[in-house]
């Protein structure tokens, strides 16, 4: 979102998923689309059947490597170095689009002379990739009119995610890819509904719509709509607020977010929960975090109540209750709203359209958009929407780059902040899998899914395997400076030689015990990318050993290893 709001003026994918299946060159990185976003990935096979063109770079052969016509597979942290390169081809060989460049974009001078240095032959070296598929692929992207890219967390969960963002985007203006259909830079958020809270000032630096907290005049403007004094101060960012959990930040109010699984080098936010003053937990079912919470609100889920969900593009949908919640759960507005008032607050919604209907009153992109009016039309519309007759933008920046000129950022590549070395010699990824989502909160609860994938496993290449006597199925540890834990090894041909790959969605092997926790200088989004790592074959003795993986909270596997527990 930074990265888009500074390059282009709107931090979300700028195109529509239908789009895809008619786009004829796909630049897909940093994204395992198959698995973590199945859906949009369908739309990405039916472009390829169709006959465009795709490249996949990621450091795993993941599947859509099997269906792309060229797999670039770099090496963890080095994005900026591909992307530049990429960039170089491109101004070196006169495929930019100059008539773009004029008329819609500054700071192409300083982008030019930084890049000049980054050749194919010298991006082979630092990343992996050869130079002649790093030149094949920039001529493709630059002369296909409708390319697009398509990236997510394997490109922001870096110290220099942001960094990442930015090159990405200045492909996309040196060859004038935006606004226009199957074209653009365009993220694939993460989680249902992140876009949506992004959207709605769930940030510490923005309020609703993306309105700057340091604006003076945005800031009157909502001391004025909600009758109170604001400060003009940001906030701090989630990595800024785990660091002083127990500290500066005494309290939490987590809703729906398992941290202790989701947040890196989690033995010493852990040290920091157990120094909380008081920590309530707002979810639908007892969390791993939820071990360290004072109070325990049961709240109801997606099916269970009303409400908008925003998607990746953009689009705004309700979300409608099809059964009552069980028990004690209600609605989380409805015990917000309660806790409000008892606090002192005079708030009298009675639905969350009321709610929506404040949100957008103040915020211009989403001033069309009303719960009626997506009742009546039947659709979910897409912001901008800035009027009630507005139908919805399907494309941004057609006509023109919403922040009135698409802005160049010359970027260096910055080594990441922990690179192997002969104590932890293997670099760890982490990521998910399509039978588990996230924490695996819900899905671990499914009957069918854990019979898919029941436990954690490390994926490792079969060299390094065996120079570690390590076999398919073999237990082993893995460790970081941060911690260790144990789980299974899957020997493959998937990771790079030197590479470890694994899921971080089991509390009985948690990834985040061993991941870095310094974040990116602009957004503060953790390094989940890259940790130096070992990884040892355990002893028949111990591999037999049914204290091995003690009962975790709440009666589940357990067995990750932890300072604080």
């Amino acid at each position: 979102m930074a990265g888009l709001v500074t390059t282009f003026g709107a931090g979300a994918m700028t195109n529509s998923i239908h789009e895809i299946r008619e786009a004829d060159f796909l630049f897909v990185i940093g994204s395992n689309t198959s698995e973590a976003h199945p859906i949009i990935a369908m739309e990405m096979k039916r472009a390829v059947r169709r006959g465009a063109k795709l490249v996949v770079a990621d450091p795993r052969s993941i599947w859509m490597t099997t269906i792309a016509d060229r797999h670039l597979p770099l090496k963890p942290g080095t994005d900026v170095w591909l992307l530049n390169a990429m960039a170089q081809v491109i101004i070196a060989e006169g495929l930019s689009d100059e008539n773009f460049i004029a008329q819609s974009t500054e700071g192409y001078e300083a982008l030019a002379e930084r890049v000049a240095n980054y050749t194919p032959e010298e991006a082979e070296k630092i990343t992996g990739v050869a130079a002649a598929d790093i030149r094949a692929t920039a001529r493709a992207y630059a002369t296909t009119r409708k390319a697009g890219i398509y990236y997510t967390l394997g490109i922001t969960e870096h110290t220099h995610g942001t960094d990442n963002v930015y090159a990405l985007s200045n492909l996309v203006l040196l060859t004038g890819h935006l606004g226009s259909r199957s074209t653009g830079l365009n993220p694939l958020r993460g989680q249902n509904n992140v876009q949506g809270a992004n959207d709605a000032g769930a940030s510490p630096i923005f309020f609703p719509d993306y309105q700057s907290v340091g604006d003076p005049e945005i800031q009157a403007k909502y001391e004025a709509a909600w009758g109170c004094s604001l400060s003009s101060e940001p906030g701090l960012n989630l990595n800024q607020m785990m660091k002083v959990a127990g500290s500066k930040i005494r309290a939490f109010f987590i809703m729906g977010e398992d941290i202790v699984m989701s947040e890196p080098n989690v033995a010493v936010l852990e040290e920091g929960l157990n120094a909380m003053d008081f920590v309530v937990i707002q979810d639908i079912f007892l969390t791993e975090t939820a071990r360290f919470a004072d109070v325990v609100l049961p709240a109801a889920c997606f099916a269970e109540k009303d409400g908008t969900f925003t998607n990746s593009e953009r689009r705004v949908q309700l979300v409608r209750k099809a059964v009552e919640p069980p028990g004690e759960a209600r609605a989380d507005w409805r015990i917000l709203i309660d806790i409000a008032r008892a606090s002192g607050a005079d708030w009298d919604y009675q639905s969350p359209a009321d709610i929506y209907a404040e949100l957008v009153h103040e915020a211009p992109n989403f001033a069309g958009i009303s719960h009626e009016r997506i009742d009546s039309e039947g659709i979910g519309l897409q912001w901008p929407c800035p009027t009630s007759d507005h139908p919805g933008t399907k494309f941004l920046h057609e006509g023109g780059v919403l922040r009135g000129k698409g802005l160049f950022q010359a970027v260096d590549y910055k080594p990441s902040v922990e690179i192997a070395d002969s104590d932890y010699p293997l670099v760890l990824s982490t990521g998910r899998t399509l039978y588990h989502y996230n924490a695996a909160t819900q899905t671990t609860r499914s009957a069918g899914l854990p019979e898919k994938q029941p436990e954690a496993f490390v994926e490792l290449h079969r060299k390094d395997a065996g120079q570690r006597g390590i076999s398919d199925g073999d237990l082993v540890e893995v460790l970081s400076r941060r911690g260790s834990l144990r789980c299974r090894a899957q020997v493959s041909r998937q990771v790079r030689r030197g590479c470890i790959w694994m899921p971080f969605h089991f509390a009985d092997s948690r990834a985040n015990l061993l991941t870095v926790d310094q974040g990116d200088a602009v957004t503060g989004t953790a390094e989940y990318k890259v940790c130096a790592t070992e990884v040892r074959l355990l002893a028949a003795a111990a591999a037999d050993d049914k204290t091995l993986f003690p009962g975790a909270f709440w009666g589940e596997p357990g067995g990750a290893t932890s300072s604080a527990t």
